[in-house]
């Protein structure tokens, strides 16, 4: 059974993947006094460690999952103005409903979104989309925001991050990857999901700004047009180079900016494996789309790029102290947290081979 909406803001996820604009279209969107989407939680990064808790159902093992998502929050990088999440009321609120990681996240939105006063609640981590299904399970209310960019545009901002692989093949093939889940939500739940694309946005943000806040229930506002009067938007700016342009209006532009800074060769990769996507959402092509994607060339990719992976993080860390320091830190704790939880199951283990025989009689 689904949870009961009754006093609590609309959910709203952003889709399928990062890099494609969503902050953009968040800070615009947080705006309006009725909408509250706080920097994410981006919860995938936590989902290897919940099967170190054990039984959900145990009050002990759940309450400490409520404590270090909490915790996850305040490791992030941006803290979630105006707010401070008590595990207590956290847990209270939801001990009696299906148990579950993405529950937790979500309740904290909600108890957040409240104290904005806000109808509806987004969360951009967009990687749980690969949770779609579970969270429709528990929320059936819940709307999906699809945000559509150019793959070879995205996939070359996502060489550049810190979040994915370092290479197109394997990043193309995580763009695709997120595209079948969000696709097969529309194909059961075409009334959840709104798409737009990034670069309608970027060509007239008013109208895609009007067509999201009515398919939210919201009221439009002019001042979303002038991401200027962003607080937010502003502090963002200047803790990470891929935040930058965050704090000014959108900038047509860089719709083929990738065309500068990648190769034939990497184009034609994105346009091969994410062909039939790019075809759909009307994106011409500008090679034959025939490269090579057998499973040698994909090891190859792999190989190549976790040592640039490295890389980044050390020339993140020479040019970019504060960011690398920030993001380092949330790192550090998701694995602080693992070597806990890991601890105490050895500290279970001990005591179950410790613990007195009796012999039978």
């Amino acid at each position: 059974m689904t949870e009961s909406k009754v006093l609590r803001p609309r959910p709203v996820l952003m889709t399928p993947i990062r890099r494609c604009g969503s902050h953009a279209l968040r800070l615009r969107l947080n705006l309006s006094p009725d909408f509250y989407s706080p920097y994410p939680l981006h919860i995938v990064d936590f989902m290897p460690l919940v099967k170190l808790y054990g039984d959900l159902n145990n009050d002990w093992a759940y309450f400490q999952l409520v404590v270090d998502l909490i915790g996850l929050q305040n490791a992030t990088m941006i803290k979630w103005d105006g707010v401070a999440l008590d595990p207590v009321k956290i847990f209270e609120s939801i001990k009696n409903q299906s148990r579950s990681p993405h529950r937790v996240a979500w309740e904290m939105l909600f108890q957040a979104g409240k104290k904005h006063q806000a109808k509806v609640v987004m969360d951009k981590s967009l990687d749980n989309v690969h949770y779609a299904e579970e969270l429709i399970d528990l929320f059936d209310d819940l709307l999906f925001l699809n945000v559509v960019r150019d793959p070879r545009a995205q996939v070359n901002s996502i060489n550049k991050a810190i979040i994915h692989d370092y290479d197109p093949l394997l990043n193309t093939m995580s763009w695709v990857k997120a595209h079948d889940r969000i696709q097969s939500i529309i194909k059961k739940h075409p009334e959840k999901v709104l798409t737009i694309r990034y670069e309608d946005f970027l060509n007239n943000q008013e109208a895609v700004l009007y067509k999201i806040c009515q398919f939210f229930g919201i009221e439009f506002l002019d001042s979303m047009m002038d991401v200027s009067g962003s607080t937010e938007a502003k502090n963002i700016a200047v803790l990470s180079a891929l935040w930058e342009t965050n704090s000014s209006a959108p900038i047509p532009a860089y719709i083929d900016k990738f065309k500068q800074t990648m190769s034939t060769k990497e184009i034609e990769i994105i346009e091969t494996v994410a062909g039939d996507y790019m075809d759909s959402y009307g994106y011409e092509k500008m090679t034959p789309a025939a490269a090579d994607i057998s499973q040698s060339a994909i090891a190859q990719a792999k190989k190549r790029s976790a040592p640039k992976k490295q890389e980044a993080w050390s020339e993140l860390k020479n040019k970019d102290p504060r960011d690398y320091q920030l993001r380092k830190f949330r790192a550090d704790y998701l694995e602080m947290v693992k070597g806990r939880l890991l601890e105490q199951q050895i500290e279970v283990l001990n005591r179950f081979e410790n613990a007195p025989t009796k012999s039978i009689a």
